[in-house]
């Protein structure tokens, strides 16, 4: 004697309808994204690479002026102006040879800069060039400005040659800037500043 067997009917899925509540947060949510969308792209233009160009008035060993454009060469930190350094067992003006460094690296030729990022203070982080020689480059290789973010190699050849301050003893112009209060302190440029500066550059509203 066999026996039949049938499979028991299977109970169909019924979905049940969302709530007024959620899908009022859903749609909230939609809104939401959509206008962080809007509100990026309308943002994106604040990343553009700007580039100025034309005869430049040196401040220091790292910034300059074009025009109406503050510029603060990018990647590196130059002895403040006011700044002294050792060598010898003499104090002297590193600041001002820095200065002096980057006069005759420009030699009156026009100096253009490019860059996107901005500091706390407006100026411009650049990457300046002039007679097609490399500014901010040419400063640390001639010692007279450190590494801040690019250039170690450069760096440690000048500091094993002993080019420029690395001749004698000197504070790090950001320890120097920490210890001197009303100088202007400055960030260093590193990957990680980079990323949250696109990310203020986009959503910036000032």
């Amino acid at each position: 004697m066999s026996r039949s067997w049938s499979p028991r009917p299977r109970r169909g899925y019924v979905a049940r309808p969302r709530s007024l509540w959620r899908r009022l947060v859903d749609y909230g949510l939609a809104v939401i994204i959509l206008g962080l969308l809007i509100l990026l792209a309308a943002r994106l233009d604040r990343v553009e690479t700007r580039k100025t160009q034309g005869l430049a008035i040196i401040n220091d060993g790292d910034s300059i002026t074009l025009g109406t454009e503050r510029i603060r060469m990018r990647g590196i930190d130059a002895p403040e102006y006011t700044q002294t350094c050792r060598k010898n067992g003499t104090d002297y003006s590193c600041g001002t040879l820095a200065r002096q460094s980057l006069v005759r690296l420009i030699a009156g030729k026009p100096v253009s800069c490019t860059g996107w990022q901005r500091d706390r203070y407006g100026r411009l982080l650049g990457d300046c060039t002039a007679g097609g020689k490399d500014l901010n480059r040419a400063q640390v290789e001639a010692g007279w400005a450190v590494a801040y973010g690019d250039f170690e190699s450069e760096e440690a050849v000048a500091q094993a040659g002993k080019a420029g301050i690395w001749a004698g003893t000197f504070d790090q112009p950001q320890d120097w800037r920490d210890s001197h209060h009303g100088e202007v302190v400055e960030k260093k440029h590193g990957t990680l500043a980079s990323i949250g500066d696109a990310v203020r550059e986009i959503f910036r509203f000032w």
